[in-house]
């Protein structure tokens, strides 16, 4: 955990704690403030859309002003998590002046400006206290206040610790939904590295609030519409095994897929991972057209450090598991070249 007291993050004077979160003076922002900006990266998932929820519900129980802007709209499987309606995607005509008008900007699940794309100028602009709650590894220096540990599984999971630490609220069921639709996804319903016992433990404690596991994983992953499914298809179709030892595997899609399936970017959540289902596989690469460029997320087994693969173009994550999008290049100009940079990582 970092925090800075009002100081460049480069200084040598900057509190550096390891492996552990600075709950007390996150508590003490919260409690000396009265209005609050939430927002999250860009195709958010149920981590950054649960944790949103669960930390606006949090606020408002202790009369704070909150609101929430998103630069995309909630993915369709994760808008029964919003049934107050409460998130609203950014449009800078509408919403500009909140940057300069609350008191707290609040990063959650995010800490590199570019991935709030169409709010990044506003954000970075405002003279207000910006803080940054996360999980991913090497956080941007534009935050006044970092609070991260990458030996959270989630954000949801950091939110969980804070509130039971430090008693600010009391976790009732809307909140629980939340923070356990955030808990499962990011640990792949309990799989991932970062399952511990003391997860299981968090997860027995939210079903005692009266979450159903069975509820928000249907509602997340078994409502998909027609049109994901044979998008899937066509990912799948395109699948590739690289290389001499045949331990990548890649997947392609084009926006013509899209349009073919009459679905989105959102609907892809969790393709990537049939790519390491592969035995022998150790590394899965999924590229996406997009209309100016394209994505690439990457996925990894063992000690393969996909995230540094991601850095090399502008992008980030964890060890495992990370992303980045290139602007202005076309993909099948660039997809050799960044195979074989993944080659050498193996």
């Amino acid at each position: 955990m970092f925090y800075n007291l009002g100081l460049d993050l480069s200084s040598p004077f900057i509190f550096i704690l390891t492996n552990m979160i600075d709950f007390k003076k996150l508590k003490e922002i919260i409690e000396n403030n009265n209005s609050f900006l939430l927002t999250t990266h860009v195709n958010p998932d149920a981590d950054a859309i649960g944790s949103e929820i669960a930390f606006y519900l949090m606020l408002k129980e202790i009369g704070k002003e909150v609101h929430i802007l998103n630069h995309s709209k909630i993915p369709y499987n994760l808008c029964f998590l919003d049934k107050y309606n409460i998130i609203q995607k950014y449009d800078k005509s509408k919403h500009k002046k909140l940057f300069y008008s609350v008191d707290v900007l609040v990063a959650l699940d995010f800490n590199r400006s570019n991935r709030i794309v169409s709010m990044e100028e506003e954000f970075i602009k405002s003279d207000k206290i910006k803080i940054c709650i996360d999980h991913h590894p090497d956080p941007e220096g534009f935050f006044d206040f970092i609070f991260f540990d990458i030996d959270y599984c989630s954000t949801g999971h950091i939110i969980y610790q804070f509130i039971k630490e430090t008693n600010i609220v009391k976790i009732k069921k809307d909140i629980a939904d939340n923070l356990y639709a955030a808990i499962m996804t990011d640990t792949g319903s309990f799989k991932f590295e970062k399952t511990t016992s003391k997860i299981h433990i968090i997860a027995a404690d939210l079903l005692e609030k009266g979450v159903s596991p069975t509820n928000i994983y249907d509602s997340i992953y078994d409502k998909s519409r027609f049109g994901k499914i044979k998008l899937l298809g066509l990912a799948l179709k395109s699948s590739q095994l690289y290389g001499n030892t045949k331990e990548i595997c890649f997947m392609k899609l084009y926006q013509k897929d899209f349009e073919e399936c009459n679905v989105d970017e959102s609907d892809t959540d969790g393709f990537i991972n049939f790519s390491l289902s592969i035995n022998g596989v150790k590394v899965g690469l999924f590229f996406i057209e997009l209309k100016n460029g394209f994505k690439i997320s990457f996925r990894s087994k063992e000690n393969i450090t996909v995230n540094k693969l991601a850095e090399e173009y502008g992008g980030g994550g964890h060890k495992n598991a990370a992303g980045a999008r290139i602007f202005n290049q076309k993909l099948d100009e660039q997809i050799e070249e960044i195979l074989k940079r993944a080659e050498s990582y193996l």
